[in-house]
């Protein structure tokens, strides 16, 4: 990419991820002994705004996104007997959301692809083991998530463009961080 095209992609980054930027702002606190793998995702001030409730005693792993009325909002299932990990995103009604699929050849980072029910795939690249990493369309960053704006330990953060659907993007940062910290 030309250096003046480049330049112009970081500055509108930073319009949107930047320390005043759009992007909408998510805590991830996982808990660290959690009962059936519960925990809550908080938005910027602090208020819990999903819960994702792990439901034991399952064949696969199975994660429910919830809203704070308790209303299933998506589900994650893994997926059984496949060559290269994968979970599925579902909707309320069993539809599919998203496919998220870790990369079989990964020589210097970590990458995985999401492949999104309706729309165009996503890439998701970066230093995932660390909470550092970015989800993309194309050449595009869609959403960041990093471990550095918190000292807290298992808190990481995920910044998400406006316009994006917010409850796939958090569904598949927990997606990923499943199949990657098992």
């Amino acid at each position: 990419m030309p250096g003046k095209a480049r330049r112009e992609q970081r500055q509108e980054e930073r319009e949107v991820f930047g320390r005043r930027g759009t992007a909408t702002r998510y805590r991830m606190r996982q808990k660290l002994v959690a009962f059936g793998d519960d925990f809550w995702i908080e938005n910027e001030s602090g208020q819990r705004v999903f819960k994702v409730d792990g439901k034991m005693l399952r064949v696969r792993d199975t994660l429910f996104f919830e809203d704070m009325q308790g209303q299933t909002q998506c589900k994650i299932q893994e997926k059984l007997l496949r060559v290269k990990d994968s979970m599925t995103i579902e909707g309320p009604n069993d539809e599919r959301l998203a496919i998220v699929k870790k990369a079989l050849i990964s020589p210097l980072r970590d990458r995985w692809v999401v492949k999104i029910g309706d729309g165009p795939d996503l890439q998701v690249q970066g230093n995932i083991l660390n909470h550092q990493y970015t989800i993309g369309e194309g050449g595009s960053k869609i959403a960041e998530v990093s471990k550095k704006w918190f000292r807290l330990a298992d808190t990481y953060g995920v910044q998400i463009e406006p316009g994006q659907n917010d409850i796939v993007i958090l569904a598949v940062t927990v997606a990923v961080d499943m199949m990657a910290h098992g």
